[in-house]
């Protein structure tokens, strides 16, 4: 401290200097030369020796910069901020160190509208090394308490602005973030990006009558009859499709919101959770828990991106007859999104998927011509006929003879979670293996 003064004296200094620098520094000392280093290879495992609470168990629900390195928030000496953050968590662009990563808050358009409690700094709606299921939107969004919870903490429900607003439905218990965005919107009152068509019209009464007894009465005698109204063409499908969901047999808002969304289609609780729960495909949740690399169109955008989410024509719900034809529409060298008009995304499989306007910007598109070139040139990546009678096929291959559709252990998703080495390719290629 004789050199490193500034190091202990400030509104907030780490507990660990009164312990001394070699609670975390280590000093060597070769012949004239003196080294001062960490006592651990990385930042992130130094930190956990103290703060084990901090630390993230398999499949839960991190907040990346706590992933390795502590210090992208936090000075591990000394801070004028609370928590020894490098900035504080409130102010402008400049001020703000959540701002540095996330842009929340800064670009709305001159119609949109935006959340007052972001003045007040991020953490009054998140804990930042909250973890837990990610499923939940309380863990994936590390919210200090369940969403219902949060939200009236500051909004009374009882409150005659609030219930008018609302047109006299009660409150209690609902999920303000099926019809709000938690912190911006291009229009006002914080409405989600998509909204139903009876909603984003007020044209409430098309779907509710009066409350009655503090209890939602719809205009039908139930959900199903009521969503079925409009949309008798949907329920066509799920009855006559060749390839049956047995989950869109059920009631429509299993799956869906009746308000609004964040996503096309208003999926909740999201488009992934939505199918991967323990009543319908908890095989793939145990995949997104377990798996270090997730495929994005599964685990990101959601299942509905290759799967006919409502029944259809193809084996496994697929949107295409054939696997290499689902991939390719995607990763193909000829695959071409269509933009929509006035709207920040595009659609894909002759405008049945909307995805976000940047989603390709991270796509691989494999250089293949006559069905060859991946993943070296002249490779095939469909069925090899054989010679003699061409009806016939020698090899039959797509894309899943290497890749899994997904999640894998290794990154490239290729089968039985395998490196990618010349190993795997002897799994084919015998020769290869001698």
């Amino acid at each position: 401290m004789e050199c490193h003064k500034e190091k202990s004296e400030g509104k907030s200094v780490h507990s660990a200097v009164a312990v001394g620098c070699l609670a975390c520094h280590e000093v060597r000392v070769t012949k004239d030369a003196t080294r001062i280093k960490l006592k651990t290879a990385t930042v992130g495992s130094l930190c956990l020796q103290c703060h084990e609470d901090k630390k993230a168990v398999a499949g839960q629900s991190l907040h990346p910069p706590a992933a390795s390195d502590c210090t992208q928030c936090h000075d591990p000496h000394v801070s004028p901020n609370k928590n020894h953050t490098l900035k504080p968590l409130s102010g402008g662009k400049s001020e703000n160190l959540c701002l540095k990563c996330h842009a929340i808050g800064l670009n709305v358009p001159g119609k949109g509208s935006r959340h007052a409690a972001l003045d007040t700094g991020c953490d009054t709606c998140h804990a930042m090394h909250k973890n837990g299921d990610p499923t939940k939107l309380e863990f994936e969004f590390h919210e200090r308490k369940p969403q219902q919870e949060l939200c009236v903490e500051c909004h009374d429900l009882k409150d005659e602005k609030l219930v008018n607003a609302h047109h006299g439905q009660p409150l209690g218990g609902s999920n303000c973030l099926s019809c709000h965005n938690m912190h911006q919107s291009d229009g006002p009152n914080l409405v989600q990006q998509f909204a139903h068509a009876p909603f984003a019209k007020k044209s409430c009464d098309i779907c509710h009558q009066a409350p009655k007894d503090g209890k939602i009465v719809l205009t039908k005698a139930n959900s199903k009859e009521l969503c079925l109204s409009c949309h008798e063409e949907v329920a066509k499908k799920i009855q006559n499709a060749k390839v049956q969901h047995a989950g869109a047999k059920g009631d429509c808002i299993d799956c869906h919101d009746p308000h609004a969304g964040n996503k096309p289609g208003f999926v909740r609780p999201d488009p992934v959770s939505a199918c991967t729960n323990t009543k319908c495909h908890p095989a793939q949740a145990e995949l997104q828990r377990t798996k270090k690399v997730l495929h994005q169109p599964a685990y990101g955008n959601g299942c509905s991106t290759c799967h006919e989410p409502h029944g259809g024509e193809n084996n496994h719900l697929l949107r295409t007859k054939t696997v290499n034809g689902l991939c390719l529409e995607c990763h193909g060298p000829d695959s071409k999104a269509v933009p929509v008009k006035d709207a920040h995304a595009v659609t894909i499989f002759n405008g049945r998927v909307e995805l976000p306007e940047h989603y390709f910007s991270t796509v691989p598109a494999l250089p293949l011509k006559y069905g060859l070139g991946h993943p070296i040139e002249r490779h095939p990546v469909g069925d090899q006929m054989d010679p003699g009678d061409v009806t016939k096929v020698r090899a039959a291959i797509n894309c899943d003879s290497c890749h899994q559709p997904h999640a894998s252990a290794e990154r490239n998703l290729l089968v039985k979670d395998q490196a990618n080495n010349i190993m795997f390719c002897a799994g084919c290629h015998k020769d290869m293996g001698k």
